[in-house]
């Protein structure tokens, strides 16, 4: 199943060391109807892929996960109820890009990461 259109960028800010990003998740995608009918989450694997597509957008680069030292997945995010979503990510370096990211809309972290990304482009 395709991926695209269950969310796009809405606002992406940046410096030399940080980036924040708001996400408008699509509730209606049919990723949804799979996990889980009647109870949707948006797929902890799924926010991982939008932190790697914020890398991309903002830094102008297509990136790879190269490794990950710690995830944690602190809130199950139900798009019915969340539908936007705020990615914070500070970074230094660049080969490889240490990253430090979090997912967050008002007073909930739904996931903190750590982890490298090389560019493959």
């Amino acid at each position: 199943m395709s991926l695209s259109n269950l969310y796009k960028i809405t606002s992406l800010d940046q410096t030399s060391e940080q980036i924040t990003c708001t996400l408008q998740i699509d509730a209606a995608h049919p990723v949804f109807q799979g996990h889980f009918p009647g109870s949707p989450v948006l797929p902890g694997v799924v926010q991982l892929e939008m932190v790697k597509a914020v890398l991309s957008k903002a830094l102008g680069k297509v990136f790879a996960l190269k490794e990950m030292s710690t995830c944690k997945f602190l809130e199950v995010l139900n798009p019915t109820e969340t539908s936007e979503l705020t990615i914070q990510i500070q970074y230094k370096g660049m080969e490889p890009l240490d990253v430090n990211a979090a997912g967050k809309y008002g007073e909930k972290t739904y996931f903190k990461a750590r982890a490298s990304f090389h560019s493959i482009i």
